[in-house]
């Protein structure tokens, strides 16, 4: 991967500012802490169809994973996020899950509307929600994965439909555009002293449990 940051990008990176992406990215990267970097997008696979720019033709999530740069480059830093969609103004927005950044639990997205109504009923307070055609996905404070495997452990089934986005994961976040569709704020981030409040994962991982076990999503395609 060779990316030289130069003077010559200026005039470019004040065009940049009006991309939408650009303008989520250094949100994140910036005012929340969040690590960042570009999907790999999509590219004219002939006539009007778009397919994933990497070279697998069946790729399961197109356009909407990393590819160059890879996961490990996500970073916080400005100078950074501007250089890359200023080359790429519409590149999906990824955000490395993990560490210190949020991680999250997606489900398909009949589930996700169930599970949300439910929790609406009773009360409980949650974090950002990111929707996609295919599934949702909801963003949690950060987890081990002693954590999770402790909070899994007491269930009686875990359904395979239900994703784990944790140390190591990443998560395709607004205003994205996928080959699966068009990527939205569900529930918006709601700040909290600059970062966006998140839920613990132990708040909501039975009800989303309960949620995917009727509700398969037809296959192990990764559909985000």
């Amino acid at each position: 991967m060779r990316e030289i940051l130069g003077r010559r990008r200026k005039f470019s990176l004040r065009r940049g500012a009006r991309s939408p992406q650009l303008r989520a990215a250094l949100t994140c990267a910036t005012e929340w802490q969040w690590p960042v970097l570009p999907g790999i997008g999509l590219q004219s696979g002939g006539g009007r169809m778009r397919v994933c720019g990497c070279p697998d033709p069946d790729c399961a999530v197109p356009g909407g994973h990393p590819f160059d740069p890879v996961l490990l480059a996500a970073t916080t830093d400005p100078r950074m996020v501007r250089w890359w969609w200023t080359n790429r103004p519409g590149a999906p927005l990824l955000l490395a899950t993990g560490g210190t950044a949020p991680c999250a639990l997606s489900l398909p997205a009949v589930a996700g509307a169930r599970a949300l109504a439910a929790f609406d009923r009773a009360g409980v307070r949650l974090g950002p929600v990111v929707a996609t055609p295919t599934r949702w996905s909801l963003l949690v404070a950060p987890y081990s994965l002693e954590e999770l495997g402790d909070l899994l452990n007491r269930q009686d089934w875990v359904p395979s439909s239900l994703r784990f986005h944790g140390e190591g994961g990443y998560l395709v976040l607004p205003p994205s555009q996928t080959g699966l569709g068009r990527v939205r704020w569900e529930r918006a981030p709601q700040r909290r002293r600059g970062r966006p409040w998140l839920p613990e994962v132990s708040t909501v991982v039975d009800a989303l449990v309960e949620a995917s076990s009727s509700a398969p999503d037809g296959g192990s395609r990764l559909a985000y």
